[in-house]
């Protein structure tokens, strides 16, 4: 199989199904955006010390992947495809992860700058690229996509799970939360 196709090469590129839209539509700013979301947490694993995290983070990639099918299907057009469907379960998953690590955390009392060790700082970045897959993703649904409500759930309970990896990335190295200090 060849690489390139040279197919886009004019700006376009096909959906699941064969649509040919500009690459510059907000359905392809919304599932590159969750590639580079997962790009940047393949990038975080590379940081994590404990076997779970890694485990954890490579099965958010994998459903990642499923948000991207998703995505890349205009629902208007053709039906999603079985495989590319965020089902509740999936948005469980996480939020059974985020009230466990969240009960091994000190209590959540100031704002806290993103940082502290790499992998922390790393899963900041990571957060912050999934609360903007969140706003691609509604403003692709403000242009008038149907979009399955879960996939919206999906995506801000994992920026919601990013923001707690990070604070126990930083518990786990000994290196304490940046709390933001107000100005006087």
């Amino acid at each position: 199989m060849k690489i390139y196709t040279r197919t886009g090469d004019q700006g376009q590129t096909s959906l699941v199904g064969g649509q040919r839209v500009s690459k510059t539509c907000a359905r392809l700013e919304s599932y590159g955006t969750i590639d580079e979301l997962s790009s940047q947490i393949g990038l975080l694993i590379t940081y994590c010390t404990q076997e779970s995290d890694i485990q954890f983070l490579t099965e958010v990639q994998n459903q990642l992947f499923v948000v991207g099918g998703y995505l890349a299907t205009d629902t208007s057009q053709q039906d999603a495809r079985p495989g590319n469907i965020v089902t509740t379960p999936m948005i469980e998953t996480i939020e059974q992860a985020i009230d466990a690590i969240n009960a091994q955390l000190p209590p959540f009392k100031h704002f806290i700058l993103p940082g502290g060790c790499r992998a922390a700082a790393v899963c900041h970045v990571c957060r912050t690229v999934c609360r903007r897959a969140e706003r691609r993703i509604l403003a692709l649904s403000e242009e008038g996509a149907d979009l399955d409500p879960n996939v919206i759930a999906y995506i801000n309970r994992l920026s919601d799970y990013l923001f707690v990896l990070a604070r126990k990335l930083n518990l786990d190295e000994n290196y304490p939360e940046i709390i933001w200090k107000r100005n006087k």
